[in-house]
């Protein structure tokens, strides 16, 4: 049957099976990133990205395409991960907005609809790079503008879109020589061809075999990726606003007319009420997140503008009192109690490892996000920190290249006067935060911040998951890689050597200051005697050892 016309349901429905079908593929698409590393996130970073897309669809269903098209827009932003997630992200963020006014599209709406979402995901790229995830959806969407022109079939269009989305996937390698030398495609592109692969299966009436049938849960999906849980870093009796309350209110007509309804107005009422607060709406409807102590109050006021839908109240110090293990959210803090006022700065911080939040928070920052390598919080997750540090203005620590995109899209989200600066590495971020000083206004503080990333060099000591030949070394799994910049210059069978060796290669005459950070499968007994190797090697060089407690990386070393 030709389909001319697409509607919100079709298109829900689209969404919620392409979802369905990278989560399947998750994996996969973790498996093909370049580097052999155990933080291959890419499948996992899009999965949660588009499962919250797809979550939001689903409790906006209705005959409205640019409603369904801006619930999809408004979930992926909000649950965006990593740098494939924000791309995600922005590509429907684009497509949502060249629809937003429209009940039903045409084939050629829905071509253009795709045009518009590359041309807003290369915008949000300050330095596109062709080969990845950018390449395959821009020519896929100029295939499609093209099979539009000639069929108005909205399931013959797609099919030209996913044909071509698989034959520039295969073509990555060639402009990106890494994926040549490493013999993958892009994982990206790979990723948003599963998805593309779940909108021509719906649109054919088809179910892909290796589809769910229900969507994880966000709960599930961040609890099965973390790796500790946060809810050890903090007392039972610490938390000040008790009940996670979330809610949606659908706007009536009548209440509205009494009390017109402003985002920023409603915002800053329940903002009285507790902290976390998380407040997003369109014309039809407004969604909160909130941690409050009186949550039938916050609902109380919420039904001065309409009726209360998809309610949860959650009692957090009975969930803590309980957990063992993992947790739902990944938000380090150690504010105090009670209300606080606004503080003129705040420093935000991501970190993987309790030692390395400790050292953190010892140092300044506010409020320690748990994540980074196997967990890229998302901009929901750098939403809420901002709010919790409650200040003025903010700077966000990113601490992994993978980061700072989120942290850059949660910036749009917030009012507040935020500044990115794009630490790489846990080395780099705790420089920056070292160059900050509390008394001088934020230009010359961002000024100062981003000039001190570059004063120290970063070295890490992992494991292989896969054999691999890359950076001219021939890596076996279960080897020992030195990192150094970004750059896999060592391999060893051994850690110790490993570490050994990477450090021979990094230390030069200008080092002065080494700090060892070492992850939570590294023995007293082998920082011993690494320590012992430096003191006979480099005995002009002042050492610093700090317990980072991180998984996956045995050691991270900051020279300066």
């Amino acid at each position: 049957m030709s389909i001319t016309a697409l509607d919100g349901k079709r298109f829900a429905e689209m969404v919620i099976q392409g979802a369905n079908h990278l989560a399947a593929n998750a994996k996969m698409v973790d498996a093909l990133n370049v580097f052999p590393v155990p933080d291959g996130d890419t499948g996992t970073n899009m999965n949660l990205s588009m499962t919250s897309g797809a979550k939001e669809v689903k409790n906006n269903v209705q005959e409205h395409i640019g409603k369904v098209g801006t619930a999809l827009s408004k979930g992926l932003l909000m649950g965006a991960r990593g740098n494939s997630g924000v791309i995600l992200s922005q590509l429907f963020r684009g497509f949502a907005k060249a629809i937003e006014n429209k009940a039903v599209i045409s084939g050629h709406e829905f071509a253009h609809a795709l045009e518009a979402g590359v041309e807003t995901a290369y915008k949000a790229v300050m330095k596109p790079v062709e080969g990845t995830i950018l390449t395959v959806a821009k020519d896929a969407a100029k295939i499609g503008t093209q099979a539009a022109e000639k069929a108005e079939d909205i399931t013959i269009i797609m099919e030209a879109v996913l044909k071509e989305a698989k034959a520039s996937l295969k073509r990555t390698p060639d402009l990106l020589p890494v994926l040549k030398e490493v013999g993958v495609v892009d994982s990206g592109g790979q990723g948003l061809v599963c998805v593309y692969e779940g909108f021509l299966a719906e649109l054919k009436g088809e179910k892909l075999s290796e589809t769910a049938n229900v969507l994880p849960s966000m709960d599930e999906l961040v609890n099965a990726e973390h790796h500790k849980s946060v809810q050890s870093h903090i007392n039972t009796e610490d938390i000040v606003f008790g009940y996670c309350t979330e809610f949606m209110v659908k706007f009536e007509s009548a209440k509205i007319a009494q009390n017109p309804f402003e985002e920023e107005v409603f915002r800053n009422d329940l903002s009285q009420y507790g902290d976390s607060l998380l407040v997003i709406s369109d014309d039809e409807l407004v969604k909160v997140h909130i941690h409050s102590e009186q949550p039938g109050e916050v609902l109380t006021y919420g039904q001065r503008y309409g009726s209360l839908i998809n309610m949860k109240i959650e009692n957090m110090r009975q969930q803590h009192s309980n957990i063992v293990g993992e947790t739902k959210t990944a938000l380090v803090t150690d504010l105090p109690e009670g209300p606080k006022e606004k503080l003129e700065y705040g420093i935000i911080a991501v970190s993987m490892g309790s030692g390395i939040a400790e050292l953190f928070k010892s140092i300044g920052a506010n409020v320690v996000i748990e994540g980074g390598q196997t967990m890229n919080p998302s901009t929901e997750d750098i939403v809420k920190a901002i709010e919790k540090v409650n200040a003025k203005k903010v700077f966000i620590l990113p601490n992994n290249k993978n980061i700072i995109m989120a942290a850059e899209q949660a910036v749009q989200v917030s009012d507040d006067e935020i500044y990115v600066i794009p630490s790489k590495t846990v080395p780099q971020g705790l420089s920056a935060l070292l160059a900050f000083n509390p008394s001088a206004d934020a230009a010359v503080n961002e000024s100062a911040m981003k000039d001190a990333l570059s004063h120290v060099k970063t070295g890490q000591i992992t494991y292989a998951v896969r054999d691999t030949q890359i950076d001219g070394l021939e890596i076996e799994k279960d080897d020992f890689m030195g990192i150094a910049e970004g750059k896999i210059i060592v391999k060893n069978k051994d850690k110790g050597e490993a570490a050994r060796e990477l450090l021979l290669q990094m230390m030069d005459e200008d080092s002065e200051i080494l700090t060892i950070i070492y992850g939570e499968d590294v023995s007293e007994t082998e920082v011993d005697q690494l320590t012992q190797f430096l003191e006979e090697n480099f005995a002009d060089v002042e050492i610093e050892i700090h317990n980072g407690q991180q998984p996956l990386y045995s050691f991270i070393f900051s020279i300066e």
